[in-house]
């Protein structure tokens, strides 16, 4: 029987509802400028490595004000064990200047402001704006990217993480799309791994583009 696409979702939902209604972002944080500067810090870089990095570097530049008065050599080696450290330690200064100069030391809340940060793209406002405002932005990463696509809550169109974010908007009710990026995150990250995923483990095999065609390919 063919499931449709709001059978998907609601599959989806249905179910994180149940499991993970608390999901929530794994990095670790107490106010909006240390969320934003450690998503900044977690690209191509797991939480695990930022949040072992961060606490030392808070304490030693707690406000925006603190990086924007610091320079590259006393900066760098808080960061250093982070992936691509020498162009983050240029961006957490850029981004501490601008923050101090342009907003007041305060974290703004729209995406078109955020990305005028240095080091904030579309994904890193899209978190930001999501986790601290609860805002309906879908944050899409290889995770969010992945996992939509296999379980065939976006369509082979969707070749880039605009075009899966734009899909997810349409479908996800504005209320749960915070909690969405979350449950979908988290979910490829334990369960429908890149490389070996889950799917013995798996409650949403019913509904898996992805485990219908692994299936398929073990038949014949």
């Amino acid at each position: 029987m063919r499931i449709t696409i709001k059978q998907r979702y609601q599959t989806v939902i249905d179910y994180f509802s149940e499991n993970a209604p608390n999901a929530e972002t794994e990095l670790l944080y107490d106010t909006p400028f240390q969320l934003l500067v450690a998503v900044v810090l977690s690209a191509q870089c797991t939480d695990k490595r930022v949040n072992l990095t961060t606490p030392a570097l808070f304490a030693a530049f707690p406000t925006p004000k603190h990086l924007a008065d610091t320079d590259f050599d006393t900066l760098f080696p808080y960061i250093r064990s982070i992936s691509y450290p020498n162009n983050k330690t240029k961006h957490l200064i850029g981004l501490g200047k601008m923050l101090v100069e342009k907003f007041n030391s305060q974290v703004p809340m729209t995406v078109d402001e955020l990305v005028q940060l240095p080091g904030v793209g579309r994904k890193t406002a899209n978190v930001i704006t999501s986790v601290i405002d609860e805002q309906p932005n879908m944050a899409v990463d290889t995770h969010v990217f992945r996992v939509s696509a296999r379980l065939g809550l976006t369509t082979p169109k969707a070749t880039t993480p605009l075009a899966a974010e734009k899909q997810l908007i349409k479908y996800l009710p504005p209320a749960l799309v915070h909690k969405a990026h979350h449950w979908l995150i988290l979910h490829g990250r334990y369960v429908c791994l890149a490389r070996s995923p889950k799917c013995g483990t798996c409650a949403l095999t019913s509904i898996c583009k992805y485990y219908k065609k692994q299936a398929a390919k073990t038949v014949t």
